[in-house]
Formats: structure tokens, sequence, C-alpha cells
């Protein structure tokens, strides 16, 4: 049965989720809670449910077919929201429903297939053996040794790899990870709308950019498609450069600092893959499984009323899946909570399931393994800088993600 769970969403939730879904798939597999927001939700935590709500079409993602805009006021509060300057970053395909949703998707999709991913692997290893020994410089020069992988390696190699690859210049990264910080964390609501009135209008003269001196890359396309006659509109352009730009980076941001730190934790399973490197593809997706870099679906909501198990949740209400806990449900994976980078994890839903199934995988894939392998191979002594309880996971409803993770390349 499903229970009230008011403080679902604290500071030491977010700094260890496991043990409460744990709880939750025994107890109230499907529970209502509510956000830092004051949004009341429905999270759905375990294995077999998450993939039918991922699959349902009872289940919209199209949030103009509902008056509420995310991030804003509690649900019951709706009728006295004004408009919010952040609704030209929503016209992208994660918010929308087939027939918009297959049109969208169909435009980049062909940008991200397999193929095409694995002919930035030269691209994607020339930056990370860049930023490896950049790593190492800023090690050797440290009066302790530390440095911070996020800021160092982890954040540095997907955003350049999304900017190349959108058209946008690589020198305003920075911005990029402030901004998205902002949205993606809880941060005060003046914070947020700062961010996205900055990265709207920064994004609006870059499409502006792209339709007047095109290049020879994904942005450019789209602009020209566009232009062409296609039914991409303004707010479509900026929306999809927006969902790349965020998402193509924050995913494998977290899954090198999880799995990074994952690795650490677990001395026998880095020295599996120290002595078999072909272990590598398959310790990516057991990474992905154990402390995935996405804990929680984005919002979906019942077209009408749906039963979840003995669960049946109203029409109108705002559900959403807990990745994190059904990649840990002991009806799926034997002993869930055990790294194992042997294990078959096939089936995961580290990056969802169904139509919304993650655009990027492929890419974070790609990525994750060459930083995994490049890491290993140029520090053999590579150890936690602090205990690891002392390190801080930030308070994001969608991410999981650490603030920061200091490491010493080097043997001290």
């Amino acid at each position: 049965m499903s229970t009230e769970t008011q403080s679902l969403f604290t500071r030491t939730f977010w700094q260890d989720p496991y043990p409460v879904y744990r709880r939750l798939r025994q107890d109230s597999p499907v529970v209502c809670t509510q956000t830092q927001t004051g949004l009341r939700v429905w999270v759905v935590t375990r294995y077999e449910d998450a993939r039918a709500v991922l699959t349902d079409p009872r289940l919209s993602k199209d949030l103009r077919r509902r008056p509420y805009r995310i991030g804003t006021v509690p649900r019951d509060n709706v009728e006295n929201q004004a408009p919010e300057e952040g609704e030209i970053l929503t016209a992208h395909l994660l918010n929308f429903d087939p027939p918009e949703h297959t049109r969208l998707r169909r435009l980049v999709s062909k940008e991200f297939t397999p193929r095409r991913v694995e002919r930035l692997r030269p691209r994607v290893e020339r930056i990370s053996a860049e930023l490896v020994a950049a790593l190492a410089q800023r090690a050797r020069e440290a009066a302790d040794g530390v440095v911070d992988l996020l800021d160092g390696y982890a954040f540095p190699l997907p955003i350049t790899v999304i900017c190349e690859l959108l058209g946008v210049p690589v020198e305003d990264r920075a911005d990029f990870r402030a901004w998205s910080n902002a949205l993606l964390d809880a941060r005060p609501r003046e914070e947020m709308l700062d961010a996205t009135v900055a990265v709207r209008d920064y994004l609006q003269r870059l499409v502006a950019a792209k339709r007047a001196h095109p290049g020879d890359d994904l942005l450019s396309a789209l602009v020209h498609t566009a232009d062409a006659g296609d039914r991409l509109t303004e707010a479509e352009l900026v929306s999809m450069a927006f969902l790349l730009l965020i998402a193509g980076h924050e995913t494998t941001v977290n899954l090198i600092g999880n799995g990074v730190l994952l690795l650490l934790q677990h001395p026998d399973q880095l020295a599996a893959l120290r002595a078999d490197p072909g272990l590598l593809p398959g310790a990516v997706e057991e990474l992905l499984r154990h402390d995935g870099p996405v804990s929680i679906s984005t919002l979906r909501y019942t077209l009408e009323p749906v039963r979840i198990g003995d669960v049946e949740i109203p029409a109108g209400e705002f559900v959403e899946v807990a990745l994190g806990s059904a990649n840990r449900d002991e009806r799926r994976f034997d002993d869930p909570d055990r790294l194992d980078i042997t294990r078959p994890t096939s089936g995961h839903l580290a990056f969802g399931h169904g139509i919304h199934y993650c655009l990027g995988a492929h890419l974070a894939r790609l990525e994750g393994e060459v930083a995994l392998r490049d890491l290993l191979d140029a520090f053999p002594d590579l150890a936690l800088a602090v205990p690891a309880e002392e390190l801080r996971w930030r308070n994001s409803l969608l991410i999981r993600g650490l603030e920061e993770l200091p490491v010493r390349p080097y043997a001290a």
C-alpha cells in the first residue's frame, strides 16, 4: 500500500538514497510524496513497475496538456501561476508524446547512432589525453598533490565533446556548468530563474548566429532544417540545443565521477579491471546500474486512472520512476547492492526505457570507457584524498552526482 511520505527528499536521502529505496520497494513500492518545491508526485520504485510506467501511453510527457510548469509552485496553486521565462526551453522531445516526439527525435537521432558515435572515438581520445596530462600537471603542482577529478577531467571531457558536436564555443563551457547546476539542483527560485534567462538568451543568440553563418555542426544542420520548411519553430530549436547541451554532458560527468568513486571504494573490482581491460564495457554497465548518474526520471502525468501494483493513481497526477531503485531491485538483480563488474546487467534502466530512452547513451558509454581506461592507465596509484563519508552529493531530484571528487593521482 502507498503511504504519504512528506520528507522523502532530504539531505540524508541525497547522500545515500539506497536504504530508503530498499525500504520502499518492500513496504511502499508506489509512494506519494512531495518534492522540495511542494509538488505532489507518485514515485515508483520496483523494476517491473518502472519498465511498465516508462512505456505506458496513459502517462504523458507533454506538460502542455497539464497546466503546471516544472519547478515553480505547488500543485494546488496552479491557478495563480504567471507564465515562466523558461517556456522556450521546454519545447524539446523529452517533453512531447508522439507524433511530435517522433518527429523531433528523428531529426537528431541519426547523429547518435552507434556507427556515427564510434567515429567520434579518435577525437574523444585526444581530448581525454590532453585532460589527463593537464590533471597530472595540476597534481604535481599542488602542494598536497590533490585535485578535483570532476573539475579537472569529468566535466571538461563531455562538455568539450558536445560543444564541438553542436558547434558551441568551448570557451563558454564554464557558463553551461553553472547554468546546469542551477537548473538541475535544488537552488533558490531566483537563482534558477536567473540561470533560465541566461541560458535562454545565450541559445537564442547562438541559433541566430548559426542561421547567419552556418557551420559544419549539428545545430547548424537543425537550423537549416527549420529554415528549409520543416516544422521546427524557434522555441524547438532553442529547446533542442538546450536539451542536447545539458543532457549531453551531465550524464557523462556523473558516470565518470560516480564510477571512479565506486572503483576506488571497491579495490577488488578495481584490481580486476586493471588486470583485464577487456572487462571495461561490462564494468561501465555495472557502474551505471549500481550508482547511475540519473536517480529519478523526469515527470510524467496520468491521463486517466492508472493502477500500478496495488495502488491506483488518479488521473492528472504526476509520476516519477526511481531509476536508481529499479536498478537495485532484488527481484531483478541478484545481490543488487554488491558491485560486480562481471555480472550480467542487461536491461538496467540507467538510460531509461521505451521511446524516451536516452538519445546520447552510446556517446556516454564511449566517453565512460575512454575516461576510465585513460585514468586507470595514467594513475596506477589513484586514491581518494578524503574519506568517502566526507563527500557531498548534489541536492538534485534528477541527477545523482558529487559536488566534487578530491583525489590524489600519485602516491603520497
